[in-house]
């Protein structure tokens, strides 16, 4: 159990981490690819502004003087094609609010292509970039052409659709360098990130053990308080039933010694259920595991739950697949089944029927054993392998349960990596799954 609480605590820790560090890294990631892109939509608008081209003089900084700008030198607005799905082109101090560097004309690769009203091409501009030719360029518009976009990445192209007085003209800037760097920086932050996380895995797996060993050594102490206990008590315990077999031998059986006897016989069975499910948690090494008919196994248990059964008007429909061999401690796995069997039993209605099927499932063995019972309420199901849970509030001992059973149960699955669930196969009945 501490080794479950202690990976479940490695767990959380490592996805609350995980979860801020991609928080943080997409955000980052986010804002550096939205500048990228930013700052291609600022180029591409001056070489809209100036027909393709950029200017003698790059826009200033100060948007004022922008907007005071004699009209003479601000560049008409142009209407869009009739056949093209285009944006019209924003003033030049609309879009500007930055200083741009004076070597950007002479460092950014460009090209452009103008087609007519059909999709055809007219003309393409590549004076500006040395890796794409005319024929590279008038295929690269057909594309944009044909998707309709308006702006977007075509390779590592930004591209900028719109329209002009020969038609549509098609802007293409080179962002390949801007593009590398924020694919090299995302690469970065991604190993980085993995190698954090790993560090912190270490760290936390580390002190993980320091901060679970206050709990390890209190449970630790519990359960050897209930297995020393428990032998201490079985002694008087014993004592006290041989001594009331003397009395009755010579005074003869009354009331009073039977009501000890009985009294005797339940807390000496709780108490050597305390003990097994002691032992059953402490650690793998108690088994004794060995290769073992599991069919025969839970035939022969079903034999031994026959006349109990029957006395009470309740019978076993079995289906179990013949020749099905387990690995595993044979003593624990039939206490196992004994525990679904007793109750079934004991919390079935008279006249009733218990279905119990064993099959094997790829490389899994599968114990089924199910049960009417109508009055089990559905909120009862997760708690029923808790110790000393009892459906019924007021802990009648009518059927002589302790609620330890199920649990004993849980810890012989836990044992051999198993696992064991209740459920309802209809509104009658409850069924009780085992995978070995």
């Amino acid at each position: 159990m501490i080794k479950k609480l202690q990976n479940r605590f490695i767990l959380i820790s490592m996805f609350s981490i995980l979860l801020v560090l991609t928080v943080i890294m997409g955000s980052i990631n986010i804002l550096n690819y939205q500048k990228v892109v930013k700052d291609a939509e600022d180029i591409l608008s001056i070489l809209s502004e100036n027909n393709g081209h950029f200017p003698k003089k790059l826009p200033p900084l100060d948007k004022n003087s922008l907007e005071n700008r004699p009209s003479a030198n601000r560049p008409e607005k142009r209407a869009p094609s009739e056949h093209t799905d285009t944006q019209q082109p924003s003033e030049p101090g609309a879009v500007h609010n930055r200083k741009f560097s004076p070597e950007m004309p002479y460092e950014t690769r460009y090209f452009s292509v103008i087609l007519n009203e059909n999709g055809t091409i007219k003309s393409t501009d590549t004076g500006k970039i040395a890796a794409v030719d005319e024929n590279t360029a008038s295929d690269y518009a057909s594309q944009i052409w044909k998707s309709g976009k308006i702006t977007g990445f075509l390779s590592s192209y930004r591209y900028l659709r719109e329209a002009c007085p020969d038609g549509t003209r098609i802007l293409f800037l080179d962002c390949s360098r801007t593009l590398a760097t924020f694919r090299s920086f995302l690469l970065t932050s991604i190993l980085v990130s993995a190698l954090g996380l790993c560090s912190v895995l270490v760290l936390v797996f580390f002190f993980s053990r320091i901060v679970m060993k206050p709990i390890s050594e209190s449970y630790e102490k519990q359960r050897q308080f209930i297995t020393d206990a428990g032998h201490e008590i079985k002694t008087p315990l014993t004592i006290i039933d041989a001594n009331c077999e003397i009395l009755e031998l010579e005074y003869g059986t009354t009331e009073w010694s039977q009501s000890i006897q009985k009294q005797t016989a339940r807390l000496l069975e709780l108490t050597n259920s305390l003990i097994y499910l002691s032992r059953m948690e402490e650690s793998k090494k108690h088994l004794q595991k060995i290769d073992f008919s599991i069919s025969d196994l839970v035939e022969e248990t079903i034999q031994s739950f026959q006349p109990l059964a029957s006395a009470q008007e309740k019978s076993f429909s079995v289906n179990i697949k013949p020749l099905l061999s387990y690995y595993g401690d044979q003593s624990a796995i039939g206490q196992l089944v004994s525990i679904l069997l007793d109750n079934a039993v004991k919390y079935s209605p008279p006249q009733s029927s218990i279905e119990v099927t064993v099959e094997q499932r790829g490389k899994n063995i599968c114990l089924m054993v199910c049960n009417p019972a109508r009055e089990l309420a559905p909120e009862h199901f997760p708690h029923l392998f808790d110790r000393f849970y009892r459906t019924d509030a007021s802990r009648n001992s009518e059927t002589g349960g302790y609620g330890i059973g199920l649990s004993i149960a849980r810890a012989v699955t836990d044992a051999h990596k198993g696992k064991i669930w209740a459920e309802r196969r209809d509104e009658d009945s409850l069924l009780v799954t085992v995978l070995l």
